[in-house]
């Protein structure tokens, strides 16, 4: 099964949160992100991931 890789934009929005959370989200390691040259790219099981967390906590 191929990843699905998202751009910080639509990560965002699947998450229903701002950019500048999911770039937050990123830096301090609470989601899972790659490099891609210049461009920073989430794999959707990154996103799945984090709110399987998220529900866990909850």
């Amino acid at each position: 099964m191929a990843t699905i890789l998202h751009t910080v934009e639509e990560a965002a929005d699947l998450l229903r949160i701002s950019r500048w959370k999911v770039f937050d989200l990123i830096r301090r390691k609470e989601l899972q992100s790659v490099k891609i040259g210049g461009l920073r790219r989430v794999p959707r099981s990154a996103i799945d991931a984090y709110v399987a967390r998220l529900l866990d906590v909850a």
